[in-house]
C-alpha cells in the first residue's frame, strides 16, 4: 500500500512539472479544446498591415471570383474607395457571380457618409443582394444594444479577409482629426474560410431568414501552409463571453511575454485582473495605445487604465502616428490573435465579433516586428511624469464620471 502510495504521489508530481513546463500556446490549444472552440488545420495567413494593402489585395481577388462573393461589414462608406469596390461588384454580378453583402444599420447612420436609398437602389439593380443588420429605426432603443461588428469578405469559398479595417477613405488618406489611421487585416486561405462562411451564413439567415446550403458555398483549398487557427466567434444570448475568455485564457498562459495593440482598451475587470496576474508572475506587459483617438470618453478612460498597469510595471507605449484603430495579441512570442475585438465593453459583451487565434510562431514574429517598428518610430513610453501632463485634471475628472456610469469602477 505504501509503495503504491509513494507511486500516485510521485506521478502526481511529475503530472504537475509537464503541466507547468507545457508552452502557453499548447496549454491555450487544450483550454480552447476544452471550450468546445473550433480549430482548423490547413491554413495560410498572410499580414495586411496597411489600408492600401489590403484593399489592393482584395480588389485584386474579387475581379477574379466566379461564382459568389459574401461580404459582412460594419460600415461601408460612401466614397471613392466604395464606389471603386462596387464598381467591381456590379461588374461581376453582371458577370454571374452571386453577390451578398450585410452591413450594420447603426454602423451606416453614424458614418460620416452613410450609404444614401440612391446608392442601394442602384446596387440593388444591378443584381447584387444587399441587407441591413438590426434596421435603423425609431425609437433607437434596440441599438443600444447588439451590432454587427464583424469585418468579413469571402471569395469563391477559398479566401478570406477579415480584422479591423471597415470600407472607407480614411484607411488610405487617414482623418483630419486623428491623422493617418492605422489598422490590421489577414488575408486567410485553407480550411479556416468554411469557418468564416459559417458566421456569414448565420448572419444572413438572422438578416434576411433565408438559409444558405452549405455545400453550395465550399470552395477549393488554395493554402500552401499548415497554420492551425481557432476561430472565436461571440455571438449574443448564444456565446456572450467568448471574447472576454478566450483573451483571459491567453493571458493566463502567457509565460513570458504579452504584446497587446487595442484602440479602446477600457478594461474589464476579468481581462485587467488577468493582466495583473500575469506581471505579478513576472510576465512582461506591453501594450501601445494611441495617444489621438476618435472619441474622447475613450481616450480619458484609456488613460486611466493605462496608468493602473503602468503602476504595475506594464510597459505602456502612445501611438503618436496618427489613431492605431488595431486590434491584435501577441504571446510568448508563440500565437496570436487577430479580428474586429476591441477590449471595451462593447465588443466583450454586446456585439457580434469574431477573432482569429493563429498559432504559428512566424506570423506571431511577423507581427511582433510590426509592434517593435511601430514602437520604435512612433511611440513614446509612458512615465507618471508624461502622464500628469497628459491627463489633467479634467480629463481624470472626465473619465471618472464616464468609467462610474460604464460601471468600470
Amino acid at each position: 500500500m505504501r509503495n503504491r502510495l509513494s507511486l500516485s504521489f510521485f506521478l502526481f508530481v511529475i503530472g504537475l512539472l509537464v503541466g507547468y513546463a507545457q508552452r502557453s500556446d499548447e496549454r491555450t490549444i487544450s483550454d480552447f479544446r476544452q471550450m468546445d472552440i473550433p480549430f482548423y488545420e490547413g491554413n495560410e495567413v498572410r499580414l495586411l498591415t496597411t489600408g492600401p494593402i489590403k484593399f489592393r489585395d482584395m480588389f485584386a481577388e474579387i475581379e477574379k471570383a466566379r461564382r459568389f462573393i459574401h461580404m459582412d461589414y460594419f460600415k461601408f462608406q460612401e466614397d471613392s474607395i466604395c464606389g471603386v469596390l462596387f464598381e467591381i461588384l456590379k461588374r461581376k454580378a453582371h458577370e454571374g457571380v452571386k453577390i451578398r453583402i450585410i452591413y450594420d444599420g447603426f454602423g451606416n447612420k453614424c458614418s460620416d457618409l452613410p450609404l444614401s436609398k440612391n446608392f442601394l437602389n442602384e446596387v440593388r439593380d444591378a443584381g447584387i443582394e444587399i441587407e441591413a443588420f438590426d434596421k435603423f429605426r425609431f425609437p433607437w432603443i434596440n441599438h443600444v444594444w447588439h451590432r454587427d461588428h464583424h469585418k468579413i469578405a469571402i471569395i469563391d469559398g477559398s479566401i478570406c479577409y477579415t480584422g479591423g479595417m471597415n470600407v472607407a477613405d480614411y484607411y488610405l488618406h487617414g482623418k483630419p482629426k486623428v491623422g493617418e489611421w492605422r489598422d490590421m487585416h489577414i488575408r486567410l486561405l485553407g480550411n479556416i474560410v468554411r469557418g468564416y462562411e459559417q458566421i456569414f451564413e448565420r448572419m444572413w439567415y438572422v438578416v434576411t431568414g433565408e438559409f444558405l446550403q452549405p455545400e453550395a458555398y465550399n470552395g477549393p483549398d488554395r493554402s500552401r501552409d499548415n497554420v492551425l487557427i481557432g476561430l472565436t466567434d461571440r455571438i449574443p444570448h448564444i456565446s456572450p463571453d467568448m471574447m472576454r475568455k478566450t483573451y483571459c485564457t491567453a493571458i493566463d498562459n502567457a509565460q513570458h511575454l504579452i504584446q497587446i495593440v487595442n484602440p479602446y482598451p477600457c478594461l474589464s475587470n476579468p481581462i485587467r485582473k488577468a493582466l495583473n496576474d500575469a506581471l505579478a508572475r513576472g510576465v512582461k506587459v506591453q501594450i501601445m495605445v494611441s495617444e489621438k483617438s476618435d472619441g474622447q470618453a475613450n481616450a480619458d478612460v484609456t488613460g486611466i487604465e493605462m496608468r493602473k498597469l503602468m503602476k504595475r510595471g506594464a510597459e505602456v507605449f502612445y501611438y503618436q502616428g496618427g489613431f492605431h484603430h488595431s486590434k491584435f495579441m501577441m504571446i510568448d512570442s508563440l500565437f496570436c490573435t487577430i479580428g474586429t475585438t476591441n477590449l471595451d465593453a462593447r465588443s466583450l459583451k454586446f456585439d457580434y465579433e469574431v477573432n482569429s487565434f493563429i498559432f504559428c510562431p512566424e506570423t506571431t514574429v511577423e507581427l511582433q516586428e510590426v509592434f517593435c517598428r511601430d514602437v520604435e518610430q512612433h511611440c513614446y513610453l509612458l512615465t507618471p511624469e508624461k502622464w500628469d501632463i497628459l491627463f489633467p485634471r479634467c480629463r481624470r475628472i472626465r473619465a471618472r464620471i464616464y468609467m462610474s456610469i460604464k460601471g468600470l469602477l
